[in-house]
């Protein structure tokens, strides 16, 4: 079979099309044919070797993605929530020896794949799984009440959109960033309160919530900026692992959603909000496969809204 993958770390020059057995499955698994793979931030990470350290003893190629949709092909015999043809999204560990995403097939443990949201074509099921799950373990690390106030940096981008319209659904209070151009955007997601990026923004925030909000979901990555905007006793969920000092009463949390890819429960429920239209599914362009190395420059460059998908069935 097909995938895209890298012999060596680097740019995106250095994805190509290589060719892999067809993998067949273990108990607890099935296999997919892989339609669409939503293009992530991580898998970026993956190709320059910032998670080197995770493929340590592994031959390449090294296969990135983490979000597939397709069709199952195979269901190994103790697997009963899957029949051949079911039109399926997973959420891939591409360190574990099941690899990425970016594959014509993909085999992976079947705790880790629901069908999907009802409607949705398969590049826009393709851009849930990753983002709403990272979202959603941001919230329950925080783990605030109803009526609490959280604020939602970079609410633009996938895991903020998917932030705000989950913190939405637990019945919080939502502070949003936003540029200019993205106003409209981050007000139709759901955000309260939209307020705007740059010089000012914590006085803004501090304006709307003198005390300080409870937590924050830090999709832009401010890290140490964003501790002075939280009140004492509150939280920062942070989602590339980063780890410092935080003032006394404020918890830092790191989510890393690669620990929780077999958590069904949970990716059934993200399933079941993409249904009823709390999670809108956003796909900002569908790319041929053979078109990764523009995907991933375009995603680096910044200012894209929604995900970059590739399709797996075209390698033209």
């Amino acid at each position: 079979m097909r995938a895209i993958g890298v012999r060596s770390w680097g740019g995106p020059d250095a994805l190509e099309v290589v060719e892999l057995p067809e993998p067949t499955t273990g108990p607890g698994q099935v296999r997919i044919r892989v339609h669409a793979a939503a293009v992530n931030p991580t898998d970026t990470l993956l190709r320059a070797g910032a998670q080197a350290a995770r493929f340590e003893g592994r031959q390449p190629p090294w296969i990135p993605g983490m979000d597939a949709a397709g069709v199952v092909e195979e269901v190994a015999p103790d697997v009963d929530r899957f029949s051949v043809g079911d039109r399926v999204v997973a959420l891939l560990v591409p360190a574990s020896p099941t690899g990425g995403a970016y594959a014509e097939q993909v085999v992976l443990p079947a705790a880790s794949v629901v069908h999907q949201p009802e409607g949705a074509t398969q590049a826009e099921s393709s851009t849930l799984l990753m983002n709403a799950l990272t979202a959603r373990l941001a919230l329950d690390a925080v783990a605030l009440g109803a009526g609490e106030t959280v604020l939602v940096t970079g609410a633009a981008g996938a895991f903020g959109g998917y932030a705000v319209g989950l913190a939405q659904a637990d019945g919080l209070r939502v502070l949003a960033d936003a540029k200019p151009e993205d106003v409209d955007l981050v007000r139709r997601l759901g955000a309260d309160v939209v307020l705007p990026r740059g010089e000012g923004f914590a006085a803004a925030v501090r304006e709307v919530a003198p005390e300080g909000v409870a937590a924050v979901l830090d999709g832009a990555l401010f890290n140490e900026q964003a501790l002075p905007l939280v009140r004492p006793g509150g939280g920062l969920a942070v989602v590339r692992g980063w780890d410092a000092p935080a003032p006394v009463g404020v918890t830092v949390h790191p989510v890393m959603v690669g620990q929780h890819a077999t958590k069904t429960e949970k990716l059934e429920r993200l399933r079941e909000q993409a249904s009823d239209g709390t999670l809108p599914l956003r796909v900002a362009d569908v790319l041929p496969a053979s078109r990764a190395a523009e995907a991933h420059r375009r995603l680096e460059a910044g200012g894209v809204r929604g995900r970059l998908v590739l399709d797996l069935t075209t390698f033209d």
